[in-house]
Parts: structure tokens; C-alpha cells; sequence
């Protein structure tokens, strides 16, 4: 029987290429390759540049394909695959947000493109922080969707027990059709009826690397003697599904405290941990919002 999401990938490359975006693929360094979805013409520094990072299930073009071609007419869209996802590895052995994120920058300034406003979503919003963070050149504003700029042990031990996992490797690398539609299930508001086929489907395809990815995970966790809220020099815009059974509307609150002036939270109703797959609508009107409050009365950069 046909895989129904082997079925679906084919149309959405062909869509993503008629709004205007064609994949590459970048050598880091020897034995590290990342792939983007970058602009076909190359850049005439008359749209600003939007870059999206996805989150620890499905690739870029997967997580992303309702922002990316919604916006591409009016932006530069870049959508990168994070090593170990879509056409993206490496033979380093470093697991590194650090490594991670100094990889996005070298592929980003290959493609040409030397400020952006980066919006990143989970594990991909992790690596928006730290490339603001180390690249402040590169990055003109952050969008967090669902993300934090670190995974403390403390934070960690508390979101896993609320949802009953005893690690990420269990929750996100499921083995089993029924624990993919349990890690759905988790991440949404309210999961729609959808056939066990599909989450068959998604286990085949969506899973691979998956001894790199648990190593990416294990990474991830950082003791919290090691992090300090950076005093990051962009302004910092929050998007929160607001039953995020994940990563609570709690911690957004916290993280826009600490953040002071230049944070901004906004959150979706009826809309969990994927909240831009979720209401994509909602968050698309409200990512064109933010985007608009960065770039209306500002020339474009390059």
C-alpha cells in the first residue's frame, strides 16, 4: 500500500518551487551537509529575509509549509533542514545547540544572506536564541513559537513528569504507531480523528537517524548551573499555544518577564505545542503581525 505522506512530500516540493523556492544543499564543512529551501533568483535585497527553523518531528519544508508559502511573495523565505532531518547530516560528533547553530550560520551566509529575522519553533527555537545569541549581526529579531533558549535539568525533569514520559528519547523517537499518535496527541489542543494508517505512514518516514537524534536530545538537557538568560541585543516576539501541554503558557509568561521590554507574547487559543500546524491561519495572521511591527517603515537589509 502507498505511503501517504511518501504520496504527499512530491506535491509540496512542487509547491514550495512555484512560490518561488528551490532546494540546496550546502557542505558546511567536509562530512556536513544541510539543506535548504532557499530563493530560487538570487537576493536583490528588495524583500527582507525570514528564516525558519523547524522542531524535533518532520523536516523543514513538513513543519513549516503553510508560513513558508504564505509568505514567500512578499519575503525571502529560508527554510533549513537541521542535521539529521530531510537531506541534513553530518560525520561530526558533536550534538551541540552550539555546533547546531554554528552550521545554520555558515549555510546562511553561503546562501548569500547576512540579516534576518529567524522564527523557530521547539527545538528550532532553541537554536533561533543561540543564534542570536552568538550571530547579533545575522539576526535583526527573534520569533519563538513554543520554545525556550535553554533546557535546564530542573525544567526537563518537570515538563517530562507533567506528561508522564521518562525521557525525551521516549516522548519524540516513538517506536510504535500508537505512540506516534500519543506524541500527537500531547502536542495538540485537541487531536482530530485521524486514521491509524497515517501514523503507520509517519513512523516509517519520519523517524530515521534516530541514534543521532537521541544524541541530539541528550545534548539538549544542560544543567542549570550552566545557563544564564543572555541579554540578547534584538527585540524578542513569543508565540504560545495556550494549552502547550509541553512547554507550559507558564514558562512563556516567566521567559517574557525576564526578557523585559524588548519580549512580546502572544497566544493562540484552542491551540497546543503545534500550534502552527494546529491553527496555521491564526498563526499565520499573527506571525505577519509581528513580522510587519520588525520591517514596516525599514528599507530591507541584506
Amino acid at each position: 500500500m502507498v505511503n501517504t505522506i511518501k504520496l504527499y512530500m512530491p506535491l509540496l516540493r512542487a509547491a514550495m518551487k512555484l512560490a518561488g523556492m528551490t532546494p540546496q544543499k550546502i557542505e558546511i564543512e567536509p562530512g556536513t551537509i544541510m539543506n535548504f529551501w532557499a530563493p530560487t533568483r538570487p537576493r536583490n535585497n528588495k524583500k527582507n529575509a525570514v528564516v525558519f527553523l523547524h522542531g524535533f518531528v518532520g523536516n523543514g519544508m513538513m513543519t513549516w509549509q503553510f508560513q513558508a508559502l504564505a509568505l514567500a511573495r512578499k519575503y525571502d523565505v529560508y527554510v533549513p533542514d537541521l542535521l539529521f532531518f530531510g537531506g541534513s547530516t553530518t560525520s561530526n560528533s558533536r550534538r551541540t545547540v552550539d555546533f547546531h547553530t554554528e552550521c545554520l550560520a555558515k549555510g546562511l551566509a553561503a546562501l548569500g544572506l547576512r540579516r534576518c529575522t529567524v522564527v523557530g519553533f521547539s527545538y528550532g527555537g532553541t537554536m533561533a536564541f543561540k543564534l542570536a545569541e552568538s550571530w547579533p549581526e545575522l539576526v535583526e529579531s527573534v520569533v519563538a513559537t513554543c520554545s525556550v533558549p535553554a533546557l535546564t535539568e530542573s525544567m526537563s525533569k518537570e515538563c517530562l513528569g507533567k506528561m508522564g514520559f521518562p525521557t525525551w528519547s521516549e516522548f519524540l523517537l516513538p517506536n510504535s504507531a500508537n505512540c506516534v499518535r500519543k506524541m500527537f496527541e500531547v502536542g495538540s489542543y485537541e487531536l482530530p480523528r485521524i486514521p491509524i494508517r497515517v501514523f503507520k505512514d509517519g513512523l516509517e518516514v519520519m523517524f530515521d537517524h534516530r541514534r543521532e537524534r537521541a544524541e541530539l536530545l541528550e545534548a539538549m538537557v544542560i544543567p542549570d548551573k550552566d545557563f544564564t538568560l543572555p541579554g540578547y541585543s534584538q527585540r524578542v516576539h513569543l508565540v504560545w499555544g495556550e494549552d502547550d501541554k509541553i512547554l507550559s503558557v507558564g514558562l512563556a509568561k516567566e521567559l517574557k518577564e525576564k526578557l523585559g521590554n524588548k519580549a512580546t507574547l502572544e497566544c493562540i487559543e484552542k491551540a497546543g505545542h503545534i500550534a502552527l500546524l494546529e491553527r496555521p491561519f491564526v498563526y499565520n495572521r499573527c506571525l505577519k503581525r509581528i513580522l510587519a511591527s520588525i520591517y514596516d517603515e525599514k528599507s530591507p537589509r541584506v
